[in-house]
């Protein structure tokens, strides 16, 4: 059975992005922050990084690269990325959730799907022997997690408090047990991961 994970880089205080975010725009003001742990340390959109993972960071991207068959993420996220360029970043099939799916660029990069659950279902039947993972944004997580599809969720912890910007959990109002699985630590991030225990 094909397993399906979600990880998410957020705040001390919850925000997976600084206020306005968006295309053009990134992770929002102050946004690098959450992501210092990809990068090796301090970056800006205004520079872009050259660094990349070390440590505990690598050791946890490397076990997310580690038999990865499949994408899921968001339209916003795919937009706030500047749509990576035009190239697929994952080096596996990458669906991206949007209401507007007959946008689809050309190419073989990605593949736009109306729909979290029709996406992941392509996701899985792509992945083959390997796994899923819904990288975001906050709500494709959301409705994830709310359709019962997350086997493993990990929640990265950045240490910064925004204060203000946009929350993982924002109008989630269904209970959620998991069973804690473990957790790595760097200076840059805390790494928590979890099961999601059937409801």
């Amino acid at each position: 059975m094909t397993k399906v994970t979600a990880g998410i880089t957020m705040s001390v205080d919850g925000y997976i992005a600084g206020p306005d975010d968006g295309p053009g725009k990134g992770l929002g003001v102050g946004g690098e922050r959450l992501h210092y742990w990809v990068f090796g340390g301090p970056w800006t959109y205004d520079a872009p990084p050259e660094g990349g993972a070390t440590g505990e960071d690598q050791a946890w991207l490397e076990s997310v690269m580690a038999g990865l068959g499949a994408v899921v993420t968001g339209r916003w996220t795919y937009e706030a990325a500047d749509r990576w360029g035009g190239t697929n970043p994952a080096g596996v099939p990458c669906f991206v959730v949007t209401h507007r799916p007959d946008e689809q660029p050309d190419g073989a990069g990605f593949t736009f799907v109306d729909g979290v659950e029709k996406a992941v279902a392509s996701a899985k039947e792509a992945a083959g022997a390997g796994h899923v993972n819904v990288m975001g944004g906050a709500d494709v997580i959301r409705q994830a997690l709310d359709a019962g599809l997350v086997d493993e969720l990990t929640i990265i912890v950045a240490p910064v408090v925004f204060g203000a910007g946009k929350r993982l959990f924002d109008g989630f109002t269904r209970p959620v047990q998991l069973q804690h699985l473990g957790v790595r630590q760097s200076a840059h991030a805390t790494f928590i991961d979890y099961r999601v225990l059937p409801a």
